[in-house]
C-alpha cells in the first residue's frame, strides 16, 4: 500500500513538485537567463493550483542560483536534501522574507507562550488557531528593514506576500512604496487569488504570471500522487468537481466530498417531489461545523453553475444561483442561522428547477 503524502509535507515551503505550470517557469527562467528578471512578480490564478508552491520554487532557485553557470540551466529545481531547499522551508534563510497574516492577538500569545515553555502545540490546537482579518502595516514595514540589511554573499533576496489580497488600504499602499522604488538584486513576489480587487498602480508595477486552473488530467495525476489509495472511480467523481484546483480536490477527498455531492444531486433532482425530512437530514449533517457547512455552500454553487451548462432551463438556474448567493451574502453578514440559510435555498432550487 502507497503512503498518503503528509499536509506538511505538501505545504508550498515543503513541496518541491509543481505539475501544470511549466510555461510560468520558463517565462522566469529566461528572464532570468538573459538578465531581465523583473523586481516584482504578480502570481495570480484561483486558489489551490499552486500560486505559492510556484513562489516558493522561484524563490529556491534565485537563491541558489548560479549565474556564471546560466547557460547550462535548463529548470527551476533544486534538491530537497540541499541546505538552501531546507532552509526556504524552515523560514530560516537570511535573504528570504515571508509576509502573510499573522494570528491574531490572543492567539498568538497562545503560541509565544508554548514557545517560551518548550512546549509543542498539537495538529488539534494549530487547527484552532485563528489569523488576524489582515496583513498588518507593521508586518509590511519589516519589509523595509529586511532590505535596508546586506543579503548574504552578494545575492539576491526575496520577498514572498502570500497573499496580496489579504491586505486592507494601508498595508497595500505600503507595499506600493517598495514596489515603486526596490533595491537592486531584490524579488518581490506577490501572490493573488483575485487580481481584479488589486491597486491599479500594485498591478502595474509587476511582470504577471497569470496561472491557468489544472487540465483534469493533471489534477488526477496530482490525485495519484498525494493520495495513491484513492480508487479511480473516486478520483473521476473528483476531478469532475474540482474546477481545475488541486487543492480543492484535495479537501474534497478528505472531506467526503463526493459523496456529499451525491447526496446533494439526488436531494436536488428530486424536484417538486422533495420531502421535508430529507432536506432537514441533508441539512442537519451539513452543520456540524464551520468546515462542513463551508463545504456543502461550494457544492451547492458547483451544482448550480455546472447544471446551468447543460440545461434548456437556463432563467430558472439562473434565479437560483441570485438567490443562493444573495441568501449566503446575507446569512454571513448579519450572522444568521447556516442551516435554515441551506434550507431555504435547497427548497427554492427543488421548487424551480
Amino acid at each position: 500500500m502507497s503512503e498518503e503524502i503528509s499536509s506538511s509535507e505538501l505545504s508550498p515551503r515543503n513541496n518541491p513538485y509543481l505539475l501544470g505550470h511549466e510555461n510560468a517557469e520558463q517565462m522566469f527562467l529566461s528572464a532570468w537567463k538573459n538578465h531581465a528578471l523583473h523586481n516584482s512578480w504578480l502570481i495570480s490564478g484561483i486558489e489551490g493550483i499552486g500560486k505559492a508552491t510556484l513562489a516558493y520554487k522561484l524563490a529556491r532557485f534565485l537563491l541558489s542560483a548560479d549565474e556564471s553557470r546560466a547557460e547550462s540551466c535548463t529548470g527551476l529545481d533544486i534538491s530537497p536534501d540541499s541546505q538552501i531547499f531546507k532552509l526556504v522551508a524552515n523560514n530560516a534563510h537570511p535573504d528570504l522574507k515571508i509576509i502573510e497574516r499573522d494570528f491574531t492577538e490572543t492567539d498568538r500569545r497562545k503560541v509565544v507562550k508554548a514557545i517560551n515553555d518548550g512546549e509543542r502545540l498539537s495538529a488539534e490546537e494549530l487547527k484552532d488557531l485563528k489569523k488576524s482579518a489582515f496583513i498588518r502595516i507593521d508586518d509590511v514595514r519589516t519589509i523595509n528593514e529586511f532590505l535596508s540589511k546586506h543579503s548574504s554573499g552578494d545575492g539576491w533576496r526575496v520577498v514572498i506576500i502570500d497573499s496580496i489580497d489579504d491586505m486592507n488600504s494601508a498595508s497595500a499602499n505600503a507595499v506600493l512604496k517598495i514596489l515603486e522604488e526596490p533595491p537592486s538584486k531584490t524579488l518581490m513576489l506577490l501572490i493573488s487569488h483575485n487580481p481584479n480587487r488589486l491597486l491599479p498602480t500594485i498591478k502595474s508595477r509587476c511582470a504577471k504570471l497569470e496561472l491557468k486552473p489544472l487540465t483534469d488530467a493533471c489534477v488526477a495525476s496530482l490525485l495519484r500522487r498525494y493520495r495513491p489509495d484513492l480508487p479511480e472511480p473516486e478520483i473521476k467523481k473528483i476531478v469532475a468537481i474540482s474546477s481545475g484546483s488541486i487543492g480543492k480536490a484535495l479537501n474534497y477527498v478528505d472531506n467526503n466530498a463526493a459523496g456529499r455531492y451525491d447526496e446533494l444531486c439526488r436531494l436536488l433532482q428530486s424536484g417538486k417531489n422533495f420531502t421535508i425530512s430529507g432536506v432537514l437530514d441533508f441539512c442537519n449533517a451539513a452543520v456540524v461545523n464551520e468546515e462542513s457547512y463551508n463545504l456543502t455552500r461550494e457544492l451547492l454553487l458547483k451544482f448550480l453553475s455546472e447544471n446551468v451548462k447543460r440545461t434548456s432551463n437556463i432563467v430558472a438556474y439562473a434565479d437560483c444561483w441570485d438567490n443562493a448567493v444573495k441568501v449566503f451574502s446575507e446569512t454571513d453578514r448579519l450572522n444568521l442561522d447556516k442551516k435554515q440559510a441551506l434550507i431555504n435555498i435547497i427548497v427554492n432550487i427543488c421548487k424551480h428547477i
